[in-house]
């Protein structure tokens, strides 16, 4: 009997553990959707871009602590027809200041000017954006451990011209929260409206896992899927999504 009990006790020890990580207790950063080979690009320190077309595909986990949980909370109320995700691990050793600098150079807007943009199609590079400028900006909280800033910022973009944006950016001690949405509609090319206002989102999210910092970055267009331009959409939007987090990346 008292062998029985030992057997059932060993078989039943590796269901509470399956139990315990089916409910997140012992969850990581990322999900399943996350792959072998795209977490080994990760543990080298390199920069991992995902094209992921919607948001049940993210691979964050939501359930990781607050802010992952807002942020996913943002992309799911975008409902993005095109989306993206753009991740990078850093040491915290080294970089202990991580997010005092990440703030200063996502706030120094007018330098967005100078992100190099390459055209897939026409195989060369241009500015991201022609013009950057804060128009203004409030304080929405400030405390000794904890800043929001909004700030509205306008953008000339080719091939959509001006690009009026609403950014929040928030820093913590051991976190940073930066979420940009357009306010006005968009066009292209003065072809065509493709981008209503508050449809086109762009994300990064900055915090800490014990000996890392993990840099999140994810943007997305709910735009409709048009014959004969549904691909030149995504290029256009998702590329430059792409650039602009991984420039941001790079600066560290």
């Amino acid at each position: 009997m008292k062998n029985a009990f030992n057997v059932f006790k060993k078989s039943l020890f590796p269901l509470i553990l399956f139990c315990f990580f089916s409910n997140g207790l012992f969850a990581g950063v990322f999900n399943s959707k996350l792959t072998v080979d795209e977490q080994k690009t990760l543990d080298k320190g390199q920069v991992l871009i995902k094209n992921i077309a919607y948001q049940k595909n993210m691979c964050l986990n939501k359930d990781f602590n607050a802010d992952c949980q807002a942020l996913t909370e943002e992309i799911k109320q975008l409902n993005p027809k095109y989306l993206a995700e753009i991740i990078q691990i850093k040491p915290y050793k080294g970089n202990e200041n991580l997010p005092e600098v990440l703030t200063q150079l996502l706030y120094n807007v007018s330098e967005y000017k100078g992100i190099p943009y390459f055209s897939e199609r026409r195989q060369k590079y241009f500015n991201l954006y022609d013009s950057a400028e804060i128009q203004n900006e409030k304080v929405i909280y400030s405390d000794a451990s904890k800043t929001t800033k909004e700030l509205n910022a306008l953008f000339v973009m080719e091939p959509f011209d001006k690009v009026y944006e609403t950014i929040s950016l928030t820093q913590t001690l051991d976190s940073v929260y930066y979420s940009s949405i357009n306010t006005n509609k968009l066009r292209y090319k003065d072809e065509f409206d493709c981008v209503w206002p508050k449809k086109l989102k762009i994300c990064i999210l900055l915090f800490r896992d014990g000996d890392n910092w993990v840099l999140y970055g994810i943007g997305g267009v709910n735009a409709p899927r048009i014959p004969f331009f549904t691909e030149r959409i995504e290029t256009s939007f998702i590329n430059r999504i792409k650039t602009f987090c991984s420039f941001i990346f790079s600066k560290f």
